[in-house]
């Protein structure tokens, strides 16, 4: 079967390999002059399943207040005043309960626990290699509020079978050496040891190499306009170069997947969620994170990739905007510093935003529309990185009328009422 795959994130470049191993002809198609030149390209670089949790949970609303008035805020607030963006706030909102938390959250852990365990079976295949390291997460407390409140993400892990390790100060810093430098203080933290961490940019591109070699068709440098339909079904993608025929398609665009998919009524509700990060190089590797950190406080992850240091976070909602704020480098700065001082040489850092597609209730739209050959692969917000190979093989199955090895039933547009 011919299978066009419409973007080359790590997103879409995951789904062309899991679609070529199934044994279809695949072509991807990217407005960009290569793979993972936009969400994907700088993100926190953790794969961490275990933390895979709705930004939307019971509390929230009360701590979006106080987050919105602090110096240093993970949450930004620059709303368009459109009907798109209050419908997915207001969506969002209607999902911090512990009921509605409890249940995204768990099938989020489901999707990216089967997402580590086939990106460790591709590494081995492959050989491809990425700045990846497997020594674990670890999400640090400041405060004892922090502490008392990770609770209901230890029922959710122990229900799912993940291991996890709660930890003092001192158990805190000896996971991560670094942090016994730290200007602030430490109460405690939770720790998955199974997660990994890696170069997202680094794998999808060396990824790409790869599927060149097999067969796959790169269309580099070619905006899609959108698809055409005839009888029911989709014909082609039109593009500013001619149309792209195939006999499936997997909508893989990230936040501009509901543009795409709009005219077919189909209500993908997709937001762009900008994020922020630096990339610092390494000044004292001794002091650097062994690791993935993620400090609660400012919703910031702390990554060690090779010789560099990945410092992301934050969300802002303020629509299709790459505009980089001084401010929010002074926050990524800060959390680094403040954990990790003199790691990284901050002066000399990147500073990058990306927009994250992001589901009012977090999880991901992963499987078949109601339009027989038309597949969605989007809405991973922070977690594409985490959940690109589940995806991917997801999407195979769907498109090889395949049974899939997890429940795939609710990661659907279908659970929204398409």
């Amino acid at each position: 079967m011919k299978v066009a795959v419409l973007g080359a994130g790590v997103i879409g470049v995951t789904s062309a390999y899991y679609l070529a191993k199934a044994g279809h002809e695949v072509t991807v198609v990217d407005r960009q002059a290569g793979p993972a030149l936009e969400t994907s390209f700088a993100n926190a670089g953790e794969i961490s399943p275990g933390y895979a949790s709705p930004w939307a949970g019971p509390g929230i609303p009360a701590k979006a207040v106080r987050w919105l008035m602090m110096r240093h805020a993970p949450l930004i607030l620059r709303p368009h005043l459109d009907l798109e963006t209050m419908s997915w706030l207001w969506a969002t909102l209607r999902n911090c309960t512990e009921a509605r938390y409890a249940r995204n959250k768990s099938r989020m852990v489901r999707l990216a626990e089967y997402s580590r365990d086939l990106l460790i079976d591709l590494r081995a295949t492959t050989g491809i290699a990425y700045d990846e390291r497997s020594r674990g997460t670890l999400q640090l407390f400041r405060t004892q509020a922090q502490m008392d409140g990770v609770a209901k993400d230890v029922k959710v892990l122990a229900r799912s079978g993940v291991p996890f390790e709660v930890l003092d100060a001192a158990a805190c810093i000896a996971a991560e050496p670094g942090l016994a430098r730290a200007r602030d203080p430490i109460v405690g933290g939770l720790r998955l040891p199974n997660d990994e961490t890696g170069d997202c940019f680094k794998f999808t591109v060396a990824l790409a190499d790869l599927l060149a070699e097999m067969g796959v068709r790169f269309q580099f440098g070619t905006r899609i306009m959108g698809l055409r339909q005839a009888g029911g079904r989709i014909v082609a993608a039109s593009t500013a170069q001619g149309d792209i025929a195939a006999d499936a398609f997997v909508a893989a665009l990230g936040s501009y997947t509901p543009a795409l998919v709009r005219p077919f009524g189909l209500g993908l509700p997709v937001y762009p969620v900008k994020g922020y990060s630096i990339t610092a190089p390494i000044m004292e590797a001794e002091h650097a994170p062994v690791s993935t950190l993620l400090d609660e406080s400012y919703k910031v992850a702390i990554t060690r990739l090779g010789d560099r240091i990945r410092v992301g976070g934050m969300a802002e909602i303020s629509g299709f905007n790459n505009t980089l704020h001084a401010r929010r480098r002074a926050t990524l700065e800060h959390s680094l510093q403040s954990l990790f001082p003199d790691a990284g040489a901050v002066g000399e850092a990147t500073f990058w935003s990306g927009l994250r597609p992001m589901t009012p209730d977090g999880t991901p739209v992963v499987g078949p529309t109601p339009i027989p050959n038309l597949y969605i692969n989007a809405g991973h917000g922070t977690l594409g990185w985490t959940m690109a190979c589940g995806s991917g093989q997801v999407i195979a199955d769907a498109v090889s009328r395949a049974p899939s090895v997890i429940e795939t039933g609710d990661l659907a547009i279908s659970r929204y009422g398409n």
